[in-house]
């Protein structure tokens, strides 16, 4: 059991790098007497009164229960942050018996899993769809505009638009990896529908796959100056038989900035099919 975790988590991180310009001093960033990051200050707003989102961002540590149930001693021995439950698996809030999954589709998902993650996309230097990014141990940066807000994301050195200039949603996307985007504030949160996700991703290191049609819906909430919460609901009639939820908390990354990353010496598939 514990080879077959480390072998799927290897396949669906490396390679990574830590974040660059390290200890270099961000302006913005609210400092107790000693000169560091508060990051229970307040939530910062800039005119237009909503919170300000912007900053480098990354998925909170797991707890020491969270990281036991997937790793043997706790920790990530292949030299990686430890990542999200979700990230291990998108239904860690479900038992088996209550899991959204189609009855249909269980076998082939014992299958994926059983396969120790040898088709997941990472293996082949495809990038990680949603949610899988949004629960990935890899910072982020987001960048807000009244009229749209832009994601930076270190692994792949990939990026996602949001749109919050009213427009709507394609009828029709042709789907992709990270989807079509926009959003809304209502009150403090941070509204984001999404749509056009290609089915060639996964939704977790587990293997649950989802069709071409699902949709996602996240709410953010900036709760003080240095967490987030990130609620994801996800709706896929054709995979799950209904829409379920999820709760990622985040933290800012003072002082810091991301780190060009691309997979170009991949190196897991051989390992994995052996």
């Amino acid at each position: 059991m514990r080879r077959r975790i480390l072998i799927t988590i290897a396949a669906c991180l490396a390679p990574g790098l830590g974040a660059q310009w390290l200890n270099q001093p961000s302006a913005g960033i609210p400092r107790t007497k000693d000169g560091k990051p508060n990051l229970n200050a307040p939530v910062p707003r800039p005119k237009d009164g909503h919170p300000d989102l912007s900053g480098v961002w990354q998925t909170a540590y797991p707890t020491r229960e969270e990281r036991y149930k997937f790793f043997f001693d706790g920790i990530n021995n292949l030299g990686e942050d430890v990542p999200s439950p979700y990230f291990m698996n998108i239904l860690y809030d479900y038992k088996p018996e209550d899991s959204p999954l189609r009855p249909e589709l269980v076998a082939a998902f014992e299958q994926r899993r059983a396969a120790r993650a040898k088709d997941i996309p990472s293996t082949r230097c495809l990038p990680f769809g949603m949610p899988l990014i949004n629960t990935a141990p890899f910072p982020y940066k987001i960048i807000q505009d009244p009229g749209l807000i832009v994601m930076l994301f270190e692994k792949d050195t990939n990026f996602r638009q949001i749109f919050m200039d009213g427009r709507k949603l394609p009828p029709d996307p042709v789907p992709s990896w990270l989807g079509y985007s926009v959003g809304r504030w209502e009150g403090d949160a941070l509204v984001v529908e999404t749509v056009g996700l290609t089915s060639r991703s996964w939704l977790d290191a587990a293997g649950h796959s989802h069709s071409d049609d699902m949709r996602i819906t996240e709410r953010y909430r900036r709760r003080d100056f240095g967490h987030l919460d990130l609620e994801e609901t996800i709706d896929d009639p054709k995979t799950y038989t209904r829409p379920f939820k999820l709760t990622i908390k985040q933290v800012f990354a003072p002082d810091t900035d991301l780190l060009e990353s691309f997979c170009e010496n991949e190196q897991d598939l051989k390992h994995i099919q052996k």
